[in-house]
């Protein structure tokens, strides 16, 4: 029995040492993220693009509608790069702080992380009207649908992780509707970007780049799930694996926000 006490106060000394390392490893994400927000926005130009609106309109000449292409606003990108960088920030400090550590450890007691789910519906969203935006997606109802869409795979990650606290087995059904859900705007964003060509009239290189180095930290994002839930080798451990999704965002989102800073943000 005292053997049997003495490792649990062991154990519990292991945890508590972790969950402090984790605390810490939040906290200084959230300085980064909100330097690199801080410095990117007072770095970059004025560049902008169009939203656009496409409501139909009757032609009396031909007696037909038409749609006709109208400009609501012009956007500004570099508040939109500063802002997903900037929301992760809050996320990350938030979690870190004297009063929410406790419920987040909690969750991940668990083996869930909600606050991880409300940050990302927000700032991966952001994210993808930026490159859809880029490719030449300016309506602004598909940018609307598309940052809805995206959300809603976040969301599903919610889900995942909500139902499989009391099932004995993995239920994978919020897993595939997710995947349903998030594949369908790169669908569309593939669409504009290959659809434009290539050379002088197409979209410029780097944006090929983000299509291609964004839509891969995406789907690890997947792997990272799949490869908790299936327990394999170091995400036995599910902190590890919360570790990998902290660094997996932080990734994803700087080289995003620095491949647009070098392709249209940066001051000619």
């Amino acid at each position: 029995m005292r053997g049997q006490i003495t490792g649990s106060a062991e154990q519990q000394k292991r945890e508590s040492t972790t969950l402090g390392s984790l605390r810490r490893f939040n906290a200084a994400m959230a300085l980064f993220h909100l330097a690199q927000g801080v410095i990117l926005l007072s770095l970059s130009s004025d560049f902008s693009l169009p939203v656009m609106s496409y409501f139909l309109e009757m032609d009396t000449v031909t007696n037909k509608l038409n749609p006709i292409p109208a400009l609501l606003f012009n956007l500004r990108l570099a508040p939109l790069i500063a802002g997903f960088l900037i929301i992760t920030a809050i996320a990350h400090a938030t979690v870190s702080s004297p009063w929410v550590f406790q419920w987040y450890s909690r969750n991940l007691g668990t083996g869930a992380n909600y606050a991880r789910w409300m940050e990302y519906s927000l700032s991966s969203s952001v994210m993808l009207v930026v490159i859809a935006m880029l490719v030449g997606i300016y309506d602004v109802a598909s940018l609307i649908l598309m940052f809805s869409l995206n959300a809603s795979m976040i969301l599903f990650g919610w889900l995942m992780e909500l139902h499989n606290q009391t099932d004995k087995e993995v239920n994978w059904t919020s897993f595939w509707f997710g995947t349903f859900a998030g594949i369908m705007p790169w669908v569309v964003i593939g669409i504009y970007l290959f659809g434009a060509g290539n050379g002088d009239g197409g979209p410029p290189g780097f944006v090929y780049g983000i299509f291609g180095s964004i839509f891969v930290f995406f789907n690890v994002f997947a792997i990272n799930m799949v490869l908790q839930y299936k327990k394999i080798g170091p995400w036995h451990d599910y902190l590890f694996g919360e570790r990998v999704y902290i660094l997996l965002s932080l990734s994803s989102k700087s080289v995003l926000a620095w491949q647009v800073f070098a392709g249209t943000l940066r001051p000619v």
